[in-house]
């Protein structure tokens, strides 16, 4: 089982998708990775080598933002926002869909469980 940024991959998987488990790697980064260390897009993740998870890791290491690092950018991102006032700022801290979504029927994943007002 290769074990790379903190996450454990799934082995049957072909190592292109296999990285997509990755918080921040997309498959577009996941193939860029790949072509930059000169590993096979078609090989299984159980087929890797050490030498293979080694240079995969040192060029996500050198090149990208992922897992811890990236979700506290994110988080600190939308901290600064709140802090701003700004419009989606506001959205965030009321929990409110911030990306221009109707909410009188909808928006339920971002709302909770509905609150009944007024049933007499």
């Amino acid at each position: 089982m290769a074990r790379i940024s903190g996450v454990d991959l799934p082995k049957k998987k072909r190592i292109e998708y296999g990285l997509t488990y990755v918080y921040g790697i997309g498959l577009h980064a996941s193939r860029k990775i790949l072509d930059a260390t000169g590993i096979d897009y078609n090989k299984r993740v159980y087929e890797l080598s050490e030498d293979d998870v080694a240079a995969i890791t040192k060029e996500i290491r050198a090149n990208h933002t992922v897992e811890g690092d990236l979700r506290k950018q994110v988080a600190m991102d939308i901290k600064a926002l709140m802090d701003l006032g700004s419009y989606r700022g506001l959205r965030h801290r009321r929990g409110l869909p911030c990306r221009g979504q109707k909410t009188k029927t909808n928006a339920r994943t971002r709302k909770g469980k509905r609150k009944t007002v007024g049933a007499a």
